[in-house]
């Protein structure tokens, strides 16, 4: 699963491409996925994310120690 971002969860939606014959084919709606790195103090060591852009928002609202431990709780390693 490349297009998942580590701390919302995001993952690709599916739809459908709409000719103008109406005629449908499959299409995937991937979130906007970025590898992001950013300093843990904690640790005393760097930690790269794969995160979607409105989850690279909420890290630098909420902070990265924050951050990290949602993504731990929700299983994920870092």
């Amino acid at each position: 699963m490349s297009a998942h971002c580590q701390l919302t969860g995001a993952q690709p939606g599916f739809g459908n491409n709409i000719s103008h014959s109406h005629r449908r084919t499959s299409r995937r709606f991937d979130p906007n996925i970025q590898s992001k790195r950013y300093w843990l103090p904690s640790e005393g060591r760097y930690v790269r994310l794969k995160l979607s852009a409105k989850a690279i928002k909420t890290v630098d609202t909420i902070g990265v120690e924050a951050a990290v431990a949602r993504i731990r709780a929700r299983g994920v390693k870092v």
